[in-house]
This record gives structure tokens, sequence and C-alpha cells, in this order.
């Protein structure tokens, strides 16, 4: 039995990860570590790390309301450390299986904005202009993560071909590594390889993208004219501000990217063509979360089936 503590099999993991993530990538890495691995793993040698312990480590942060997506991003991290403790003979290979409990059976319907607060929020945009309301109202056409839209430059709108280039991202960075603190804010390359991806610029976002960017510094970013990118959390604040004002209850920014995607689904879209619009990795990640037939698309297709019986 080794004497290698989860600790110490930790820190090598993470000093080697460094060199091969993003910066954002490891912050992420360090937070979970700290949070929640180190203080329940933390001491623990190999001889201790046995599936009841997971499993009673998995309990309690499920316990503690974070969702079991979370949990199973916490568990990922946990086993590529064990499968390095493995591979770097620190300690044994460890074989586990954990369980969470039994979900309701009821899919989560992402939040969207109604047709009504959707074409409220719309024509205000499009009545007070500003670059914050532009990227708002970019967003609702494309789907943009607000990472992506707050690192979107003049010169990724390309007004000839009549697409937006998404291909970074802005986000900041928290890192607290024991003796070594960091708060940046980062632009980045986009979320994954499939985030990197064109997105027609429809009609209607044309006419006013055309005449601005003739005028605009291609290096500029669009939410502040300047070279210097909006932080998220500031346009995050701007957004429910605006929603308050006009009436619509507040929500994440996300919602933008809900609202565009179910208004496609809606509008009978090839659900390929959402997805890759989107920068989903996969188009089962489209269909779980924004194809939910509503109850008169669900009559039509009982009735139909009773048709045929008779």
């Amino acid at each position: 039995m080794s004497l290698t503590t989860f600790s110490q099999v930790a820190a090598r993991w993470k000093a080697e990860k460094r060199q091969w993530v993003k910066p954002s990538t490891y912050a992420v890495y360090v937070q979970v570590l700290n949070s929640r691995l180190l203080p329940f793993f933390g001491p623990l040698g190999d001889g201790h790390l046995d599936e009841e312990r997971i499993q009673a480590f998995v309990n309690g942060q499920l316990h503690r309301e974070l969702s079991p997506g979370t949990v199973r991003e916490t568990l990922m991290i946990l086993r590529m450390i064990l499968r390095f403790g493995a591979k770097t003979g620190a300690w044994r290979q460890i074989e586990y299986e954990v369980h969470f409990p039994a979900s309701d059976g009821m899919k989560k319907v992402a939040p969207v904005l109604d047709r009504s607060a959707q074409r409220r929020l719309s024509s205000h945009l499009k009545a007070n202009f500003s670059f914050r309301n532009l990227g708002i109202l970019i967003s609702l056409h494309s789907g943009l993560r607000i990472g992506e839209i707050c690192a979107l430059q003049w010169q990724d709108l390309d007004v000839e071909k009549g697409v937006i280039r998404v291909n970074k991202t802005v986000q900041r960075i928290w890192l607290s590594d024991g003796d070594e603190k960091a708060n940046t804010l980062a632009v980045g390359a986009a979320k994954t390889a499939c985030s990197m991806r064109e997105i027609p610029i429809p009609r209607e976002l044309m006419k006013i993208l055309r005449p601005l960017r003739k005028l605009m510094a291609g290096e500029h970013f669009v939410l502040t004219n300047t070279c210097k990118p909006l932080e998220p959390r500031y346009y995050r604040d701007y957004f429910r501000r605006l929603l308050r004002s006009l009436g619509i209850e507040a929500s994440r920014f996300h919602i933008l990217r809900h609202s565009f995607a179910t208004r496609c689904i809606e509008s009978n879209c090839d659900y390929k063509a959402v997805s890759a619009i989107l920068g989903h990795a996969s188009i089962t990640t489209t269909m779980n979360l924004y194809v939910h037939p509503g109850y008169e698309e669900k009559r039509k297709a009982i009735e139909k089936m009773a048709r045929s019986l008779y």
C-alpha cells in the first residue's frame, strides 16, 4: 500500500496539466480541487480510496444541493487524478462505480422569452441604439453565448459574405493556488472546436450592421467600440436591468441563446443546421435542450395514430 496521499498526487497531476490546458481550464481544476476534492480526499492514501468512499463523496455533494451535472464534472476531474496516480505508480488502479438517485423522468426545458416579450425587447433594442443594445440584438438573432458576444470584434462581422465569425470568448479567470493568486480578464480561443463557426446574418440584422461596419475599426470590440472588451458580468447586470425596465422577468443572458434556438425549432428549421449554428458538439445536445413537442403536436400525433386504426 502506497503512503502517497491524494493531495500529493493531485499536486503532481495539477502541475503536469497546467502545461497542456488553457488558463481558464486550469483555474477550474484548481477551484474544484480546493473547494470539493481536497477537503474530502486530501489526506487519504490509495488504501482508503475505494468505491464506498467515492460514493459517500457523491452523496455528500448531492446533499449540498449541487446538481448531478456539477457532481459528474467533479468526478471527471477525480477520475483523471486517480488514473494519473495509477499511471505514475503512485498507487494501484482503483476501480469503482457510483450511483445517482433516479430522476423524476421529466426533461428540463430551457427557459425562453415568450414571443410577446421577445418582440418587445427587439423593438426596444432597434429604437434605442447603443453598442450594448446592439450586442443583445446580435445574440437574439444568432444564439451567441455571452463570452462570445463580449469577444466579438467588428472584423468578425463579414457583411460582404453575410456571416458572423465566432472564434474566441472573453472570461474572467480567478486563480487561487497556494501563494499564487491571479485575477485576469482574458480573451481566449472559443469554448470548443465546434464553437469555432460561421453564422449567417439574417436580413433584418444586416440592415443595421452593414452601414455600421463601414465606420468602425476592425480591431475594436463591438460592445465597447474600443480595443478593450466588456467584462461578461457587467454585461449580465446591464441585461437584467434592461429586462426589468421593460417589464420582462429578469433572467440570465443565456435566455437569448435559448430563445433563438427555440424559435428556430418552432420554425421547423433543420435540427442539424441549428446544432451547427449553436456550436454544439452533437445534435443530441440540441435535441435534448430544445425539441419538446407541445400539447398540440402530441394531440395531432394521437389523432393521426387513431385514424390509422379505422
